[in-house]
């Protein structure tokens, strides 16, 4: 089944967008091993949504994240430069907002994570596996729960094969010994921020 333009062109941006955060990165060793599984992603995306088709709202959520995922990985995600960006633009940088002490980029796409997946995936079961809408929505939120969970896990296990700088670079965990905990922390709420917004939306539909 062919996908809708919407979605074709969504898909197309994201994998140029992959490939362009490797031109010149700064971190060289590392971006390839944070942005090449993109276009794996994008091409297992293109397949199942050819068989299991998501409304656009759904595959928007889905490339909105790997957006984000993007732009941290070419910058090692500890390095993210939003600071000098808000200065650029004559604004405050978030660090100064908000009292940050490291760069809080890594924390942005965890909670990302957890706000953008549950509609996709609830759209999944609604549409493939016959459940209610709150099983759907439930079993979404337990997805992210477990997916932030298992891949801490797998950065863990990575990091144990390469060397120390870049293993500590890679994990990202500047310093915090509870960064693990945290960034699962921040997916969990964003993903149960997205479900009690979807159950509020559906409510007020249902009028």
């Amino acid at each position: 089944m062919a996908l809708p333009r919407t979605q074709q062109a969504l898909l197309l941006a994201t994998v140029l967008f992959a490939l362009a955060s490797l031109i010149e990165s700064p971190f060289p060793q590392l971006a390839p091993l944070q942005n090449l599984p993109t276009l794996a992603i994008v091409a297992a995306l293109a397949w199942g949504l050819g068989r299991s088709p998501l409304p656009n709202s759904a595959v928007w959520c889905l490339a909105v994240f790997l957006w984000l995922h993007t732009l941290g990985g070419r910058y090692a995600y500890s390095y993210v430069p939003y600071d000098q960006w808000f200065a650029a633009l004559g604004l405050p940088g978030p660090s100064a907002l908000f009292g940050l002490t490291r760069n809080g980029y890594d924390r942005l796409v965890h909670f990302g994570f957890g706000l953008l997946m549950v509609h996709p995936i609830a759209q999944f079961l609604l549409r493939q596996a016959a459940v209610s809408r709150a099983a759907a929505l439930y079993i979404a939120v337990e997805f992210v729960f477990a997916g932030s969970a298992l891949y801490e896990i797998f950065e863990w296990l990575l990091t144990l094969v390469m060397a120390g700088a870049d293993a500590d670079a890679y994990n990202g965990q500047q310093g915090d010994i509870w960064d693990a905990q945290k960034d699962m922390a921040c997916a969990g709420s964003g993903a149960l921020l997205a479900a009690a917004w979807l159950i509020l939306r559906q409510r007020r539909l249902s009028r």
